[in-house]
């Protein structure tokens, strides 16, 4: 069986940004495109804006050329994504299930949805596809097409102007990490040796985002802006692409308190395929050495806490068997061995969507 798949971190902006000719639809040059959303059941993509060190001096306007890459170049692909903002949108996101191509009351989006599947899977040559006949379309749980969610990996790009944090959220962005690896004008990364926390301009920053509904991400947070950013926020923060430092020891990993400070205020961590972070010898890494991770967070409270931050075009090495995201369907077959039906749902969606419907800002309540 299959499931519908949230995953909160890919970095195909800051790829389509630097190369105007990559399709999104299905681009080699990327991990995520929208035949490989279809493919995975993929129906919540967070897209990350991502301010390469290459393009030296971050600047706001990298911010706004990402967000017009997904505007005009992403959304707008094949039959449409949907861009999710409010927290009302979340009811046509979860999956509907046992509907099936027999049933008259399929929405016109639920009929191209299983159309895309059947084209893609015939369609794919890309390693990782998996055969039409394992897929029994009829017992799908069949999500509301494909959504797309912004979020800002590292203030950097803010220029230490709040009105511009402002700007971007009425743009619709939804999620900000306050750091990428190292430090800024807001806080420390996690690189950094001094390990430092919030500036002064950061805690106003953490203030400003807990007003407008603008969501935190802990994921490149140095340690000590970690236990700052606890005592300090209003609402509960995610962890958006990371593992547990107690199966491996990166300084990108939470640790066990973090975890526990992470589960104790009702946040989520999103357990990432990037190699480096699931095991030391990471020219060996298989699906089945994110199990540890999986059971150690269970271990410590996190069950209904987990979900997926893949980090998807982030990287340039992978997972075997979890290269891009029609891959999903492999790992829900390996944790149906064992874990539960419920379980699995949890994580690959229930998780995160509930988080988003308790979290998100309101239209019927915003200025926007």
């Amino acid at each position: 069986m299959n499931y519908p798949v949230v995953d909160f971190h890919c970095d195909a902006l800051s790829k389509m940004m630097e190369n105007a000719n990559i399709s999104f639809k299905d681009g080699y040059q990327l991990d995520v495109t929208y035949q490989r959303m279809l493919q995975g059941e993929v129906s919540l993509q967070c897209f990350a804006i991502y301010l390469s060190e290459r393009w030296g001096t971050p600047r706001y306007e990298y911010i706004l050329n990402q967000v017009d890459v997904f505007k005009s170049r992403v959304l707008p692909t094949a039959d449409g994504m949907e861009w999710l903002k409010w927290r009302e949108q979340i009811k046509h996101i979860r999956p509907k299930v046992g509907q099936n191509s027999e049933q008259k009351n399929l929405t016109e989006n639920n009929i191209s949805y299983q159309a895309g599947v059947k084209g893609a899977l015939k369609n794919d040559h890309h390693k990782g596809g998996h055969s039409l006949k394992a897929i029994d379309i009829n017992s799908l749980e069949v999500p509301s097409g494909c959504w797309g969610m912004l979020s800002v990996e590292g203030a950097d790009g803010f220029e230490g102007n709040l009105f511009y944090v402002k700007m971007c959220f009425e743009l619709g962005v939804r999620f900000l990490g306050l750091t990428w690896n190292y430090a800024n004008w807001a806080a420390d990364g996690v690189l950094e040796k001094r390990n430092g926390g919030l500036t002064k301009k950061g805690i106003e920053l953490v203030r400003l985002c807990n007003e407008i509904g603008l969501l935190l991400d802990v994921s490149h947070l140095s340690p000590a802006g970690f236990w700052e950013l606890t005592e300090l926020t209003k609402q509960p923060f995610i962890a958006s692409h990371s593992n547990v430092y107690r199966i491996c020891p990166h300084p990108r990993n939470l640790s066990d308190e973090q975890i526990r400070a992470i589960v104790s205020m009702d946040g989520r961590i999103g357990l990432t395929f990037v190699p480096w972070f699931v095991k030391q010898d990471e020219a060996s890494v298989k699906i089945k050495d994110l199990l540890p991770h999986i059971e150690h967070i269970c271990e410590l409270g996190g069950e209904n806490h987990l979900m997926f931050g893949s980090d998807f075009d982030g990287i340039e090495s992978w997972v075997k068997g979890l290269e891009h995201p029609a891959c999903y369907p492999a790992l829900a077959e390996l944790l149906l061995k064992h874990y539960s039906e419920s379980q699995i749902k949890g994580w690959f969606n229930n998780n995160a969507l509930n988080f988003l419907e308790t979290h998100l800002p309101e239209r019927s309540k915003s200025s926007v």
